[in-house]
């Protein structure tokens, strides 16, 4: 078979375009080199729908960040996504940076945010009570907002694949197929598959993607970590997202609230040299919680109950987004996208859909495509009559496996026999918010493993965190046993 579009990336732009091309008469095929989608920096930010005042007017960043703010109240009622508009603030802590909010006001207006308005000193501490005494004053911008990532992206992935786009998993890209100077497929670990497009929405690895196909070899990613803390929501509540004033290494250590009531503070930004360098260092954590109590003071660190990191693609030696639609026949370039990439990623996919019939191709519209994602409710969502009724039909909803996050056997079925099955406890954890509470799943654990194992008729020895070697249950602790 030739495919119509081939997608390398299973992150949340890839995921969001995939769904946009098949809301046409094409054939998609999405490959993933991991074991479930949106395991890269889709999965690991700060959550935020930026509203877009912070990139540069004029650059793509600056386009395509306020007309993705501007979609994602469809988007998010189509498919059933968890967001919501707080707004956010920019904090100034000295007179000094009370230039750098005007800046940014202007910028703002600039790329045409709506609704921006400098706060003085007194109004920003009546609207953030907590905020740090030295407050100066504040830029407001009432079009951000917050949003589950994992769900959203999950969301739009699940919806592309009941709608016709066909899903390999642990499937990596190796090199391309060429015919004269034209891209026609990709080879992968799991074979050739040949399509008319390739498209490069690899992430935090889109340049080595890029650089194959003969593109921009002086261009590279140099990818920045971003450390983050997360507290407990019973010891701590924050329903602001506050910003400090950027600086050159990007938007500054912001406090959160989060679509699940934790507050989030973070993140860092350090330049590594490993792509792979998703690990919480002490300086960095040290860092995060310095930041965070500079903007908001009044919590303690004996309420961090989860720590993580992500990897940011940021391109060099431009800093702006790349998306070259056809400089290679038969290539689709999507690299460098950093924040605010999320904010973003659903005016990317009309931007590419918008360049593509530019290059004369045709959309003929499937007359049965459905966008709707009809949610999969978690049992403690349900009322109490309807709870009943559950447990009735399928006893598995009576038997709670997390007893942070009020998480059943139920629902965890419900997603490891779904459309996109959930094989790992960190894909079961992105799609149901299992074990991220106070005992960050240390009395789930076992149930969990014992589920998956059984689901997936294999031994508890291959249930794994994320894929890999990444393995929960090495031997018995008594009796013999056979490695």
């Amino acid at each position: 078979m030739v495919y119509d579009y081939l997608i390398i990336g299973s992150g949340i732009v890839g995921s969001l375009l995939g769904r946009e091309l098949v809301r046409y008469q094409n054939r998609v095929l999405m490959i993933e080199k991991g074991v479930d989608i949106g395991m890269g920096t889709s999965a690991a930010n700060s959550a935020i729908i930026h509203a877009g005042y912070d990139p540069v007017p004029g650059t793509l960043k600056a386009m395509l960040n306020v007309r993705g703010n501007a979609l994602w109240d469809h988007l998010a009622a189509e498919l059933f996504i968890p967001f919501r508009r707080t707004g956010s603030y920019v904090v100034a802590l000295s007179r000094e940076e009370i230039s750098k909010l005007e800046e940014l006001n202007k910028q703002g207006k600039a790329n045409g945010v709506p609704g921006l308005r400098l706060l003085s000193a007194e109004e920003t501490k009546e609207r953030i009570p907590g905020i740090s005494e030295e407050a100066k004053g504040s830029l407001f911008a009432p079009t951000a907002g917050i949003i589950d990532p994992f769900q959203a992206n999950f969301f739009a992935c699940e919806n592309a694949v009941l709608n016709g786009m066909e899903l390999q998993l642990e499937t990596a890209f190796e090199d391309f197929l060429w015919e004269k100077n034209s891209i026609v497929g990709v080879k992968t670990t799991k074979g050739i598959f040949r399509a008319r497009w390739v498209i490069n929405a690899a992430g935090i690895h889109a340049d080595e993607i890029m650089h194959k196909a003969g593109l921009h070899s002086d261009y590279r990613i140099i990818p920045r970590r971003g450390q983050y803390v997360v507290l407990d929501r019973n010891l701590f509540q924050w329903d602001k997202v506050v910003f400090p004033c950027p600086n050159e290494k990007g938007k500054g250590i912001l406090v959160a609230t989060t679509m699940h009531g934790n507050t989030l503070v973070g993140p860092t930004s350090e330049e590594v040299s490993d792509k792979r360098a998703l690990f919480t260092t002490e300086e960095g954590l040290r860092q995060a919680i310095e930041g965070g109590k500079r903007l908001v003071p009044g919590w303690d660190t004996r309420w961090i109950i989860a720590q993580y990191a992500g990897i940011r693609a940021t391109l060099f030696p431009t800093k702006d987004f790349l998306i070259e639609v056809g400089e290679v026949p038969g290539f689709i370039n999507i690299c460098g996208i950093d924040s605010p990439g999320y904010a973003s990623a659903p005016a990317i996919a009309e931007y590419i859909i918008q360049k593509l019939r530019e290059k004369g191709e045709t959309f003929i519209p499937k007359y049965d495509f459905n966008p709707i994602r009809e949610p999969r409710r978690l049992f403690k969502h349900l009322s109490v009559e309807e709870k009943k009724q559950r447990i009735q039909r399928e006893p598995a909803y009576g038997h709670i496996v997390c007893r942070c996050e009020e998480i059943t056997e139920g629902d965890l079925l419900a997603e490891i026999r779904g459309p996109i099955p959930a094989r790992t406890y960190d894909a079961l954890k992105r799609r149901t918010w299992l074990g991220t509470g106070r005992c960050q799943g240390s009395f789930d654990f076992p149930r969990v493993i014992e589920i998956l194992a059984r689901e997936n008729g294999t031994t508890p020895y291959e249930v794994t965190k994320k894929g890999g070697v990444s393995r929960f249950v090495f031997s018995p602790t008594r009796g013999h046993y056979d490695l």
